[in-house]
């Protein structure tokens, strides 16, 4: 995409849900386009996927588990709810702000350069035809809109699904919010060790409340994220080699994505917000075009 390009790293066939049938399905996406698609003709059936996780302490030392019940697509159409939810993440950040001149808006060009006939040159009204430099330019971009829509539960779905299947690769480590007395980056990365975590490896931290220590002590290491249910995205956890979690975090998905979560007060809520943020987009783009 224009705006923003997808790493390289970044593969549908990483988590659990993709291994199954990679070879099989590999051509799968080959001619999809996000506007083509169909609404199935019966209701897609949703199941609850168990995953038992261990819990460590802040040492490194295992004291318990816990369980994570999500909300997972049936294997036969996990793919395709992922693959169009990511779409639609990566589609709907383009600006789409890109613009040319045609020959009608390029500047200068009103006199007729030389006579029309009695030169031996061939006849020009203009010096901005798109045939020579500096002339406008033929069939060019014009600022436009790409986003694409998805239904809400359909997103949610998606992400429930991805967290479900990274389950093999995700521990719950007790909260650590207050054990950093100081921001200090070597200490963050020996916790990251402790948790059996290689630094080199893309982690995924999910934390109801980042205290300003572990933000600081962690925002140095290029392959970790910390997010919260708030910044919460299917793109960042497809894009983890680990996923660390708080009980708070598992309680907060376990309530979210869970089998018997029932939309209510909240999704209205997030919805507004959504409304919020594209209006907010769209007065930047207003603004960046009356400059």
């Amino acid at each position: 995409m224009a705006a923003s390009t997808t790493p390289s790293s970044l593969s549908f066939f990483s988590s659990s849900i993709f291994l199954s049938s990679a070879n099989q399905n590999s051509k799968l996406f080959c001619n999809w386009k996000p506007n083509s698609f169909k609404p199935q003709s019966k209701p897609l059936s949703i199941s609850s996927q168990l995953a038992t996780l261990p819990v460590l302490s802040f040492t490194g030392e295992k004291v318990g588990e816990t369980v994570l019940d999500l909300k997972s697509a049936p294997p036969e159409t996990a793919r395709a709810v992922v693959h169009r939810a990511i779409i639609t993440d990566q589609q709907n950040k383009r600006r789409g702000t890109a613009s040319t001149l045609t020959r009608a808006e390029v500047r200068g060009g009103g006199r007729k350069p030389y006579q029309q006939k009695k030169t031996g040159k061939a006849r020009r009204g203009s010096m901005r035809t798109p045939l020579r430099p500096g002339g406008g330019v033929v069939f060019g971009p014009k600022p436009r809109d790409w986003s694409i829509k998805i239904n809400r539960k359909e997103k949610r779905l998606a992400i429930s699904t991805a967290v479900a299947s990274a389950a093999v690769n995700t521990i719950v480590v007790e909260d650590f919010g207050d054990k950093f007395e100081k921001p200090k980056t070597k200490e963050f990365i020996a916790a990251l060790k402790r948790w059996g975590i290689d630094p080199k490896e893309k982690s995924l931290f999910l934390m109801t409340e980042v205290s300003d220590n572990v933000r600081l002590s962690s925002r140095n290491i290029g392959t970790l994220k910390l997010l919260t249910p708030r910044t919460l995205n299917l793109f960042d956890i497809l894009n983890s080699d680990k996923l660390v979690l708080t009980p708070a975090a598992v309680d907060y998905l376990n309530e979210r994505y869970g089998i018997n979560y029932e939309e209510g007060i909240e999704d209205e809520e997030e919805e507004e917000e959504e409304l919020e943020g594209e209006e907010e987009e769209e007065v930047v783009h207003l603004f960046t075009w009356d400059v």
